[in-house]
């Protein structure tokens, strides 16, 4: 495949749009940190392919994107004809909701319109050997205009070249407009699946990086730098494992922020009465002023400035607020798990993020690996880590457990909960069991261990709680999240 020198996103970009200085500068800036552009422009079908990107990133991005009142270059008419399809098509308003002035949407958009598009015009190209036969000479043109820059280092042509290089765009516009027409189903299908795959993508991501709050995926998005949004979006749409683990972790987030709501529901009593603006603890002679038309009003200027009465609570039990360990078993016979399980490990990271909790997460087989995250901060490179860490081999109980108690020694993790994930089974030495059990009663460290349809006659002897689940969508296994 080809460019053309004038496309490439450092020398900016030629527009059949209603662009300016700022949207081309910006659009050179998203191509710089995403490798998935950087990809569809070289690969493209099109020497004006990077060009056409620009327009499609502007299409879904500006607040109201139309096609130039200027006259277009006659190579640049098949990119025009292509904007005019997406941008006339009947959904493609309902599109622009979702990433108007949303530079990361805008950008998994284009990767995904771009791909959707080289897609269809491969396939047109396929059936159509006059089509194939025309973009073949475009492209046997390009290389020799390229050679002719380069050999009398002026950047450029032979003039003749140039124009029947043009000539044959607008020659190619012709074809792909009659292509258009005929296949504006298909067209508009792949627009729709791009779209719908753009969704995907961010749904994945905000699961990903989100916490237990209800709504925290933009708030969390906001927080991370828009070229690391980028490269996990990318990881995401490209990775279907990736991709997984997001389904997984959105979904045992959702059943850790239930657990600790309902935990810190249970740990309240009413004791008296106060002034506050709490829903929820409203008392109902205050729901009562609310109802009446005469004393709304009043209702609502005391209740914006916190001086309703509402029921006191205080808590009758202190939630564990202390580090987290996770020693999680990625033993060969754990790969049919591995999705479900680091889904599984991103929801308790979260809650250790949001309770600002010191998080170690121990990946064991017969080696390790250690991770720790201060106050449960974890970012998108470290996502993309621990997705695509497997140990494999044997298990070895012994080994996590010692790593497990050298962290917990240390000041940050003193008094942590301990949880040991395994599907195996193994035998451990009395001594260091016994070792392990005094350490563990001295530094107050409780262990709570999930067996994973495994012998439990171990795990029993250094563990405080042991709960037997088949999977990791087990309800028993949603105990971790108390924590």
């Amino acid at each position: 495949m080809f460019l053309l020198e004038s496309t490439k996103a450092k020398s900016g970009n030629q527009s059949v749009l209603n662009t300016d200085a700022f949207d081309k500068r910006r659009f050179n800036e998203i191509y710089s940190m995403s490798h998935g552009l950087q990809k569809l422009s070289g690969d493209g079908e099109l020497a004006t392919f990077e060009s056409l990107l620009a327009d499609i990133w502007a299409s879904l991005y500006k607040m109201k994107p139309e096609l130039t009142k200027e006259e277009i270059p006659k190579d640049l008419k098949v990119n025009e004809s292509l904007m005019e399809k997406i941008m006339s098509d009947d959904s493609f308003e309902n599109y622009r909701k979702f990433t108007r002035l949303d530079e990361l949407s805008s950008a998994i958009g284009t990767v995904k319109f771009g791909e959707k598009t080289k897609e269809w015009l491969t396939e047109q190209k396929e059936q159509d050997k006059d089509l194939q036969t025309l973009m073949q000479e475009i492209q046997a043109m390009q290389r020799q205009l390229q050679m002719q820059k380069q050999q009398n280092g002026t950047g450029n042509g032979n003039e003749k070249l140039q124009e029947d290089l043009k000539e044959a765009m607008s020659d190619l516009d012709s074809q792909f407009q009659l292509s258009l027409q005929n296949n504006s189903y298909s067209f508009s299908q792949a627009m729709a699946q791009a779209m719908q795959e753009t969704k995907q993508t961010k749904d994945s991501l905000k699961s990903l990086l989100g916490g237990t709050s209800a709504g925290s995926g933009d708030a969390e998005l906001k927080k991370v730098p828009l070229r690391d949004q980028i490269s996990l979006a990318e990881k995401i749409a490209s990775n279907i494992q990736m991709k997984e683990i997001a389904d997984w972790a959105g979904r045992f987030k959702q059943i850790a922020r239930n657990k600790q709501k309902s935990k810190h529901s249970e740990t309240m009593e009413r004791s008296g009465v106060t002034l506050g603006s709490d829903i929820e603890r409203l008392l109902p002679m205050e729901l009562g002023l609310y109802t009446h038309p005469i004393t709304k009003k009043d209702f609502l200027r005391r209740f914006m400035e916190g001086q309703t009465m509402q029921y006191e609570q205080k808590g009758h039990e202190v939630l564990g607020k202390g580090p987290i360990v996770l020693c999680l078993d990625q033993s060969g016979s754990m790969h049919k798990l591995d999705t479900q399980s680091k889904g599984f490990t991103l929801a308790l990271m979260s809650i250790a993020r949001k309770q600002k909790r010191d998080f170690c997460l121990i990946l064991f087989s017969t080696r390790t690996q250690i991770f720790k995250y201060e106050r449960g901060k974890i970012k998108s490179s470290d996502m993309i880590n621990l997705a695509q860490s497997f140990l494999g081999g044997g298990t070895d109980f012994a080994l996590p457990l010692e790593r497990a108690m050298n962290v917990i020694n240390e000041s940050r993790f003193k008094q942590a909960d301990l949880v040991f994930i395994t599907d195996g089974e193994d035998k451990v030495k009395e001594s260091f069991l016994e070792s392990f059990n005094k350490k563990k009663k001295e530094k107050n460290c409780n262990v709570l261990s999930l067996t994973i349809g495994s012998n439990i006659k171990t795990v029993n002897q250094f563990s405080d709680k042991v709960v037997t689940v088949k999977d990791f969508d087990d309800a028993g296994s949603f105990t971790a999240f108390e924590l």
